[in-house]
């Protein structure tokens, strides 16, 4: 007998909240094991400076491609919501009016990126054949923008339009595409850190581009179509302050993982870049599950609270939390036992950068006990239509806390400082998350209904 199909108006026992938001879990891995293999093809096949390249400029793509999920997570909360009140011709007219937006921003943005790539990867420390290598990868990147940006976009819209298995869906085909691609070009056909770029734009149109046709598609069961639509300002803006949350989450990161390169360049050279790369590509593993289950559960969140139902909004809150908190333990201790083995695969030609970066993972895998908290409680805010509350969790938790840690840590224990930057980061800011989990009860009545 098959399951009975999940709907955002149900109400969620763990078992049905598990059911519901794994699919996005699965979509956040399988976007971080195809991102992994992209580094582990450059690494083995093009070499270590390669690798320290891609990793020196992927933060600049990345930061310009966080429209997408700025108008994804702000966006889906508003549809969520005008979902919730019952109004689905205004909600499809909101929702296409997001993608279109993000198309257009997307092509703005390709340009912006073109002009500045390479001063920005002088900027960032890159010299030499590392500088050709970020140049040559970045290039390509840029072009890719507008497909990235609706590929992050379509993440959370999938949810919102109650198929988030047919997004995971969309993910596997476009990081099926990406794995196979990296082989083909970057290992047989030698093309270099150009065909692990090629690889992903080629992704991206899988998993950005053929969504479009699926929710032009008015036969589907979804939730959301696309269709005519009608600028509306307020309503941009709304789901832009909204979505500053996800915007501060990703632009900090890139800002950050400018920084972090920055300082591992002056305390252990192209060894320290390539180690932290070897780090964020196993981290994205660990930190998919807190993001997936995040955005998983928001539109659930933004569909009861649009529809006043206080006490299933309290449900998600306390079992969630619950959640966040075994899933945290179980994560931690399983990274300190595999991070040799991963290491090893990208970085064991090389024994001295394979004990730097085995060691290194182990101070900053600290993080993994804090940081879920932190993002649900982001997530949550924004899934309320409290995009400030949200902003100011991501803004303290991902570049205000990180930056002094990453400048003040390294004054006094060295590169042991920049390994638990973020640990220190994340303790700080969940001070913040549980002082807004408090006193935000009273507006929005989670706590106590």
């Amino acid at each position: 007998m098959a399951k009975q199909k999940i709907q955002l108006s149900d109400h969620f026992n763990y078992s049905r909240l598990l059911r519901f938001v794994l699919p996005c879990i699965g979509t956040m891995l399988f976007t971080s094991i195809y991102g992994i293999v992209d580094g582990l093809c450059v690494s083995n096949f093009v070499g270590k400076t390669a690798f320290a390249a891609v990793n020196l400029i992927m933060p600049l793509p990345m930061l310009i491609g966080t429209v997408g999920f700025m108008l994804g997570t702000g966006g889906s909360a508003i549809v969520g919501i005008t979902l919730g009140e019952g109004d689905e011709d205004k909600a499809n007219r909101y929702f296409s009016l997001f993608v279109l937006t993000a198309f257009l921003a997307g092509v703005a943005l390709s340009v912006l990126g073109l002009f500045i790539l390479r001063p920005v990867a002088i900027l960032m420390g890159a010299k030499g054949e590392m500088l050709d290598f970020a140049v040559r990868y970045g290039r390509v990147l840029m072009v890719s923008v507008p497909t990235f940006i609706l590929q992050n976009m379509f993440q959370s819209f999938f949810v919102t339009a109650e198929k988030p298995t047919l997004g995971f869906w969309f993910t596997v085909g476009a990081g099926c595409t990406n794995m196979v691609l990296d082989v083909v070009l970057v290992g047989w056909l030698r093309w270099g850190v150009e065909g692990a770029a090629i690889a992903t734009f080629i992704s991206q149109i899988v998993g950005g581009v053929l969504p479009v046709f699926y929710f032009l598609d008015h036969k589907t069961t979804s939730r959301l179509h696309l269709g005519k639509t009608e600028f509306h300002g307020s309503v941009l803006k709304a789901a832009c302050i909204n979505g500053s949350s996800e915007l501060m989450t990703n632009l900090s990161m890139s800002l950050v993982n400018i920084l972090y390169n920055y300082q591992l360049l002056r305390f252990a050279g192209e060894n320290g870049v390539a180690a932290y790369g070897v780090i964020m590509y196993a981290a994205f593993l660990f930190v998919a599950v807190f993001v997936g289950y995040a955005v998983g559960s928001a539109p659930i969140v933004s569909y009861h609270y649009g529809a006043r139902n206080h006490a299933e909004v309290h449900n998600l809150y306390t079992k969630s939390l619950r959640l966040i908190g075994v899933v945290a333990v179980i994560m931690t201790a399983v990274s300190m036992l595999i991070i040799p083995y991963v290491a090893k695969i990208f970085v064991g030609y090389d024994a001295e950068l394979l004990e730097l970066t085995s060691h290194a993972f182990r101070v900053y895998g600290l993080s993994f006990l804090i940081m879920g908290f932190n993002v649900y409680g982001s997530s949550f805010f924004t899934a309320l239509g409290d995009g400030v509350t949200s902003a100011l969790i991501s803004f303290l938790r991902t570049l205000l806390f990180q930056l002094a840690a990453v400048i003040l840590l390294p004054m006094v224990l060295g590169i042991e400082g920049v390994w638990l930057a973020v640990t220190a980061a994340e303790l700080a800011a969940l001070v913040v998350t549980v002082y807004m989990f408090i006193t935000k009860d009273k507006v929005f009545h989670y706590r106590n209904v």
